[in-house]
């Protein structure tokens, strides 16, 4: 039986070490951290803090504020910004490049079948409307809310990417 050819682009099963004989580095294995903006920090701090239970890790007033996900050694962070405070250089500290988005942006956040039954009471329970609940043609199942910045979260089975 022949071999499939790998398409291009795609990785392939020599992984690192093939990219480090051709001395190319290794594709990400993880994302370390996913960016929101909202303009009112304080709402989005009730948001993802209260309402969705994720600790805050810093808060810099009118410019950003961090929650942790996760253990803290297999932490993902999610950043909130305020795309007005962001857009512009800073004026100390690391020279982090400007950066912003207008318009709703997108995230999901995994959860087992179980967590989604109690997502799906808990949610509606704190105030917040549960825009869409529905399988996808895999039977993974995903939830849909907007946070106060009008963001798109999604709570989903990991096995929708399977």
């Amino acid at each position: 039986m022949a071999a499939a050819e790998t398409p291009p682009g795609a990785p392939s099963e020599k992984g690192e070490a093939s990219a480090a004989r051709s001395g190319h580095a290794a594709p990400p294995s993880a994302i370390l951290e996913t960016a929101l903006y909202a303009e009112d920090l304080d709402a989005a701090e009730a948001f993802y803090g209260g309402v969705i239970g994720l600790p805050v890790v810093i808060r810099v007033p009118g410019r950003h504020v961090f929650f942790r996900l996760g253990a803290r050694t297999l932490a993902g962070m999610l950043l909130v910004f305020d795309p007005r405070a962001t857009a512009r250089p800073p004026r100390s500290g690391p020279p982090v490049p400007p950066h912003g988005a207008h318009g709703p942006g997108h995230m999901c956040f995994a959860a087992t079948r179980d967590e989604l039954d109690a997502w799906a009471a808990h949610l509606p329970a704190a105030g917040v409307a549960i825009e869409a609940d529905f399988l996808w043609p895999n039977g993974a199942r995903s939830i849909y809310v907007r946070d106060p910045a009008g963001n798109s979260i999604e709570f989903a089975e990991p096995r929708l990417w399977e």
